[in-house]
């Protein structure tokens, strides 16, 4: 190996951007360190990837309908009893899609008479009336996502 072929070896590594290079052939040993080696010590980078927010699930906002048509219909809804969600699922009228609703408006119901279903990770618990009364509203469609403690039916206790 001439001086020209070890010229054009050394601009080869420093273009290559490799930091150290050794050759060994049976008459010559050559060992080539560019600029990019830093003295012996070894730098190590650390990228630190951003970690994902926790999400957290906030509830809906309440869909409000025109309040001039909703302020008289207010006042007469204090009078009834509202049954609310105890837990949180989808929200079913019926015990099976091939039979009638548990309960419709204008329906008498007492206490302890089941009003809905509401399934809850793959389990289907029944909702119990705790008044006695007259249903005058269901407030949710079938087959709809509830949260706990949102309103259900109103009651009339009367």
């Amino acid at each position: 190996m001439d001086i020209k072929e070890i010229q054009s070896l050394i601009k080869f590594v420093a273009k290559s951007g490799a930091s150290e290079v050794k050759l060994e052939t049976d008459d010559i040993k050559i060992t080539i360190r560019t600029g990019a080696l830093n003295n012996g010590s070894e730098t190590t980078y650390v990228q630190q990837l951003p970690m994902a927010q926790p999400q957290m699930m906030a509830p809906p906002a309440p869909i409000e309908p025109a309040a001039t048509a909703e302020a008289p219909s207010t006042a007469e809804d204090d009078k009834y009893i509202t049954i609310k969600s105890p837990i949180i699922g989808t929200f079913y009228r019926k015990p099976s899609p091939d039979k009638p609703a548990f309960v419709e408006v204008g329906a008498d119901i007492n206490k302890g008479d089941v009003l809905c279903v509401i399934e809850a990770m793959k389990l289907f618990n029944d909702i119990e009336s705790e008044v006695s009364g007259k249903i005058v509203k269901i407030l949710v469609d079938d087959s709809s996502p509830v949260e706990f403690d949102q309103p259900l039916f109103l009651v009339d206790p009367s």
